[in-house]
């Protein structure tokens, strides 16, 4: 439907409200009811009699917004309730980006400092002010959860879309820090991921935030026309199977969107913000540091700023001070399932902008879905824990497993002697599953170890989807016979049971559950 423009200028006040209604009434005659617009780019002053007429114009054409109002006139509007009546729209100052630096790019907008003490982050959207409004009402959210990010102060005009202005003085990012000061890469990696737990950590009051789940659902959603039947549904499956999480996410948490200013570390671009299981992160990470530019590695350059070399140690040393372990196995485990969500992420985004329809785009969406079928065939959950190691039950695995264990009991200052006991209990039952649990074929293991205070002792729990086994229900061997009296086998169970304090066995849901315990 067309629409009504009417110009307001100048003043409007008792003298001559009754004219500017007339002229007004005149543009509209013959119109009908079509929404009407009045731009008050040039008008400077109105009293109560101009709102009257407003106010008339109103309850003839109930369509009807007020647009380019300057702070004073929109001060009066406000104070008088016709903000909330109608659509009113500040006349916004414009911002020219020409040649600023770009301090950071996220999904939705580009972020440029426009001088020493201010930033501006630019949206791709040209219709952008919803989506400030809900940047900065999220932004404030999580500042009041404790999370410390910048808060926009003013909405300025950038060429044909818009932009939010944050105050951030002498403000770098860790992109930028890694780049002139490579030598403090360890340190930004500390910093990035203690900011990272405490979003992780923060929970979320139920309704603030959209989950993300449902969004990656989506993802998965759209993958069942373009991947095999079987390989689609299971992606499906994994994605639904991920529980409610009511913990933040940032969900572009890459180093152009971490800032140091003051000796603090600062959050920006908060558009992204909602709740779900951390998994959705690092996804979002693994792409920004590899997986946009695993084909063309030109592309994280002028992205982050540096090359795909210092992309890939950023991420994995992040990684690593993530889960707390330098164990490259479960390192790349939590990497694997990342990649999982990654790359549907980036199958669909590039479908969607006609990807398949020019051949580099169609290499890298190849390339992507050739690796997305390789760890479906592979990996059978997105769930991670810390503390949990899943893992093929096979004995060149062991060094693995005890070196897994060994974090976990170190961590809990746990003596020489009981270590060694419970390397050596962990050592019979990870090659007693991996020789008989699965034979003649293979399967996966996973290995728990928690920690309790009060007393303090160590759990270390296994489980397998193999052929149902108790080793408990053996017989003890008689260790008073003479070695040629002796049968062969069975030592190591019963070496489990005497040096720990707790051995329990059961087959639940299809699965052998043994539990270890040792008190420290």
């Amino acid at each position: 439907m067309a629409e009504a423009r009417i110009a307001l200028t100048g003043r409007i006040d008792s003298n001559n409200a009754p004219q500017v209604e007339k002229d007004m009434l005149a543009q509209l005659d013959g119109l009908g009811q079509v929404p009407v617009v009045l731009d008050a780019e040039e008008l400077h002053y109105i009293s109560s009699a101009g709102l009257r007429v407003i106010l008339r114009i109103k309850k003839n054409y109930p369509d009807l917004t007020i647009t380019n109002v300057n702070s004073e006139v929109y001060e009066i509007l406000e104070m008088t309730g016709f903000t909330e009546m109608m659509t009113v729209e500040k006349a916004y100052r414009v911002v020219d980006v020409t040649g600023c630096e770009e301090i950071g790019r996220g999904a939705n907008g580009t972020i440029y400092r426009i001088d020493q003490d201010n930033v501006v982050k630019v949206y791709n959207n040209a219709d952008a002010l919803e989506d400030i409004q809900h940047e900065r009402e999220v932004a404030r959210l999580a500042l009041i959860l404790g999370i410390p990010t910048a808060i926009s102060y003013d909405v300025v005009k950038v060429g044909e879309s818009y932009g939010s202005v944050f105050e951030l003085l002498n403000a770098s990012s860790f992109s930028k820090i890694i780049v002139t000061e490579p030598e403090k890469m360890d340190w930004c990696v500390k910093e990035y991921v203690e900011l990272l737990k405490k979003i992780h950590s923060t929970e979320v009051p139920e309704g603030k935030l959209p989950d993300l789940k449902e969004t990656v659902l989506d993802w998965a959603r759209f993958m069942l026309d373009y991947l095999p039947e079987e390989a689609g549904k299971k992606l499906v499956a994994m994605v639904e199977a991920i529980p409610h999480d009511d913990h933040m996410i940032h969900g572009d948490y890459h180093t152009k969107n971490v800032m140091f200013q003051n000796d603090e570390v600062l959050l920006i671009d908060m558009d992204t913000l909602a709740i779900g299981n951390p998994i959705f992160e690092l996804a979002s990470m693994y792409n920004a540091f590899i997986g946009y530019s695993e084909i063309d590695k030109t592309k994280i350059i002028s992205f982050q700023g540096f090359d795909s070399e210092t992309g890939h140690t950023f991420w994995r040393k992040s990684l690593a001070e993530y889960l707390d372990t330098k164990n490259e196995y479960k390192i790349q485990e939590v990497e694997d399932k990342a990649r999982i969500i990654g790359y549907t992420r980036m199958i669909r985004r590039s479908i969607r902008r006609n990807g398949l329809e020019n051949e580099e785009d169609r290499k890298e969406i190849d390339y992507w879905k050739a690796e997305l079928l390789k760890l479906l065939a592979r990996i059978d959950t997105l769930m991670f824990s810390r503390n949990e190691l899943e893992i093929e039950a096979a004995e060149e695995n062991l060094g693995l497993v005890q070196e897994f264990v060994d974090e976990h009991l170190e961590a809990a200052e746990c003596s020489m002697k009981s270590q060694m006991q419970i390397s050596v209990a962990v050592e019979e039952i990870f090659v007693n599953i991996a020789r008989y649990a699965y034979a003649p074929d293979k399967g996966n293991a996973t290995v728990r170890v928690e920690v309790s205070d009060a007393p303090v002792a160590v759990t270390i729990t296994f489980v397998d989807h193999g052929q149902p086994y108790d080793p408990l229900a053996k017989e003890d061997p008689d260790v008073t016979l003479p070695a040629d009296e002796r049968r062969i086998g069975g030592l190591g169970i019963f070496i489990t049971k005497k040096t720990m304090d707790d051995v329990v066995y059961e087959y639940k849901d299809g699965q052998n559950i043994l539990k270890l315990k040792k008190n420290l």
